[in-house]
């Protein structure tokens, strides 16, 4: 009979904790987004151009690291003036398991303040963000830097947090640390049937006396006045608040069958650079209704508005725009959504405002994780 022997390796191995085991052995898991469109005419603040095009597509890699840590980078490719652009959104260590629920990220991420700039463009209901979004965070504003956050042992949801951030992505500076926010969540099931979440952040852009505020006779105004396309906030501010309110309602929790979604934000912004006066702010809001109402099926509508002032030397130039969205979406599984929406704007200061009909599809394979709230 042959007999098998443990050799030095096997037996070092064999001496490892359980989890170091079991993270050595873990393969990252592996998700793809597919986003693409049609756009019949280029819109006002818009980052999708008109006519056939690739939205926000990904490749994220995802993964516990060891019993300590776990880390996810996500790339980003994008169609701008047909050519390709390729960006890194995501690259981020952060902390499981400390003591007192408190968990530390590190490295490039999207920032948690507001209710939708925490989400991945491709779990939204709408085709674009609303409006005061694509002005004031551009569309999703991720930076590198640190956030700390800590769960309360309360016997609701209650999260804070805090952000420092390089804030080179939301306007131009030579800071170190050029953006600040500091943000809070709270929420609960009123029934089995009823769940809630209201929120408040603050950011600090240190940055803003010396950035693009003071600047914008010097940048392209095609980023203010869509058809263009922009990867950073066209309007910025020292100080940005936000307030947002969100209520989920699905019978006997069952969000599989129907689910109606209410949702709004408020953002409002000052101090917009040293010629500012307290009458100069960005200000903007939204609501939007989305209502599940067969597995496959949902249809929205959102309404929102932005007041914005762009800077022109010394003074100010008024800008407007109203934005109403309907939308129907039709997803065969949880990996594939089709949607078809109609856009209508209404604007003051913007040139290339339009009424538009967008078709899109978001399509995903690989691992996909749970949305957030």
């Amino acid at each position: 009979m042959k007999r098998f022997s443990m050799g030095a390796s096997a037996v070092a191995l064999a001496t490892l904790p359980f989890n170091a085991l079991q993270a050595n052995e873990l393969n990252p898991d592996v998700s793809v987004i597919l986003d693409g469109y049609y756009k019949q005419n280029a819109t006002a603040l818009s980052h999708r151009g008109q006519g056939f095009g690739l939205g926000h597509t990904e490749l994220s890699l995802s993964s516990p690291i060891d019993n300590l840590f776990e880390g996810r980078l996500t790339a980003v490719l994008e169609d701008h003036e047909g050519e390709t652009e390729l960006e890194l959104e995501e690259a981020f260590l952060q902390t499981t398991g400390m003591p007192y629920n408190l968990s530390v990220r590190g490295g490039r991420f999207l920032s948690q303040v507001g209710y939708l700039n925490s989400r991945h463009l491709h779990e939204d209901d709408f085709v674009e963000r609303p409006a005061v979004y694509r002005a004031l965070l551009g569309s999703h504003y991720f930076d590198d830097g640190l956030r700390l956050n800590l769960l309360l042992p309360v016997p609701f949801y209650w999260q804070i947090g805090a952000e420092a951030f390089d804030g080179g992505r939301l306007s131009e500076g030579d800071e170190d640390i050029g953006v600040y926010t500091v943000n809070t969540r709270v929420g609960g099931d009123l029934t089995r049937s009823h769940s809630w979440q209201a929120g408040f952040s603050y950011l600090n852009n240190r940055q803003i006396q010396g950035g693009h505020g003071d600047d914008h006779d010097d940048h392209d105004h095609g980023d203010h006045d869509h058809g263009g396309h922009s990867h950073g906030a066209g309007y910025t501010g020292e100080n940005l608040y936000i307030t947002d309110l969100v209520w989920k309602w699905a019978p006997d929790g069952n969000n599989r069958q129907q689910q109606l979604t209410l949702s709004g934000e408020y953002l409002y912004a000052d101090n917009l650079n040293e010629h500012a006066t307290s009458d100069d702010v960005h200000e903007g809001w939204y609501a939007s209704a989305v209502y599940q109402f067969a597995p496959q099926w949902s249809v929205g509508t959102r309404y929102g508005q932005v007041e914005l002032k762009e800077a022109h030397g010394d003074h100010f130039h008024d800008q407007e725009l109203k934005e109403t969205d309907v939308m129907l979406a039709w997803s065969h599984s949880h990996f594939s959504t089709v949607r078809l929406q109609y856009t209508h704007q209404d604007a003051d200061g913007f040139d290339q405002a339009d009424n538009t009909v967008i078709l899109q599809y978001v399509m995903s394979f690989g691992a996909h994780g749970a949305h957030g709230f």
